[in-house]
């Protein structure tokens, strides 16, 4: 059976992505608003993608025992290594997402410019330990890298080296992306001049320990006595209830392959996946970090109803690739339109400190008045 590769390293980037989904399973809004919640369904899809690859148990017949154990171990084989990476993104055209969201009047649907954003956006992660990962906790790791990147380049990146937290973006793209324009270098006051280089595309630094002191002393820290942090044993209960939903609701088959490859295919009812995980969840819902909320189950009476089928590409018994096509979420979908969200793995490229960065206060960093703040991955 898995065991999750618990470090902090690759624990924490587990947890942006459920993080990152645990609102938006269950959007299904009426046709006049379909232009909008593609990015939502995306990421409702993205954390089925990711219960279906941690979540992975014995299921019913010989066959999807054998299949789910295959991947169980190729998963398990993730936490074995000491350098990984995987990426993220659609592997589509443009036209196929823009036939997905269809314009039912002015100013509606995706218009084409957004298409080929969206299409052409990646998330790549890159994490080296001295240790296996699943051994390996904040002290071990030699160095982290998260970089968003668009059709034309990087728009955001950080790196996590030595004592120091590493940023850079092309804020002007990230502006035009979100459609809120961010202030010119020569249009910031006098008191924020310090942000020129953020603003100039330039690498800047933080201490890691100063901008963690500052989070951690926020206005919002310790409400209500809960934690952000999500401990060992809440973990483990989160991985047995997910773990079980997984072993009722989902189906394995081996599809074969050739070369070294091997296709698993994994198939479950989207609505029936994410209630059933979402039912043993809610028992815990007083253990989980302060701020997260669960759907309603009235909420889940609007995710699609729909069978949805995860791929996994195991490489000579190694996990190398998990695609699970977005479309059939779609409502109206048109046959034959195919929209697959990705994700590779592989060994992550050497981490290391930009030369150059300027270093900026932990305080100014992080404040309303930082100009760089909204440009973050999260601000996606």
């Amino acid at each position: 059976m898995i065991t999750l590769y618990e470090g902090d390293a690759v624990r924490r980037h587990k947890e942006t992505v459920i993080t990152a989904t645990s609102t938006s399973p269950a959007t299904r809004t009426s046709p006049a608003k379909r232009g909008r919640p593609v990015l939502r369904t995306t990421f409702a899809a993205a954390g089925c993608t990711a219960v279906l690859l941690t979540g992975v148990a014995a299921c019913g017949t010989v066959e999807n025992l054998t299949a789910g154990q295959k991947v169980d171990r190729a998963v398990e084989g993730l936490g074995k290594k000491k350098s990984l990476s995987f990426e993220l993104g659609l592997d589509a055209k443009p036209s196929a997402l823009a036939k997905l969201t269809p314009a039912d009047g002015p100013g509606e649907g995706v218009p084409p410019e957004m298409a080929e954003f969206f299409t052409g956006l990646r998330v790549e992660v890159s994490v080296q330990s001295r240790k296996p990962l699943a051994d390996s906790g904040e002290k071990d790791l030699v160095g982290t890298a998260v970089a968003v990147s668009g059709p034309d380049g990087v728009l955001v990146e950080y790196r996590l080296v030595g004592d120091y937290t590493y940023y850079r973006a092309d804020l002007q793209a990230v502006g035009e992306a979100m459609g809120m324009p961010f202030p010119t270098a020569d249009e910031l006051p006098e008191s924020e001049k310090e942000f020129k280089d953020v603003l100039e595309g330039r690498w800047v630094k933080v201490e890691t320990g100063s901008l963690e002191d500052l989070v951690k002393g926020g206005p919002d820290s310790g409400k209500g006595g809960k934690s952000e942090e999500i401990d060992g044993r809440t973990q483990q209960k989160i991985l047995k209830a997910v773990r079980g939903a997984v072993a009722r609701e989902v189906t394995f088959s081996d599809e074969g392959g050739g070369d070294g490859v091997e296709r698993i295919v994994a198939k479950a009812s989207f609505r029936d996946l994410l209630t059933s995980v979402l039912d043993r969840l809610r028992p815990l819902a007083d253990e989980l970090p302060a701020g997260t909320e669960l759907p309603t189950e009235a909420d889940l009476k609007d995710a699609p109803d729909k069978k949805v089928a995860v791929d996994f590409s195991l490489k000579n018994g190694d996990l190398s690739r998990v695609s699970i096509d977005l479309a059939p979420l779609a409502e109206d979908a048109p046959k034959g339109v195919r929209l697959p969200l990705v994700m590779t793995f592989g060994e992550a490229k050497a981490v290391k400190a930009p030369s150059g960065a300027k270093e900026l206060p932990a305080d100014g960093f992080g404040g309303p008045g930082n100009p760089f703040a909204g440009a973050l991955p999260g601000g996606f």
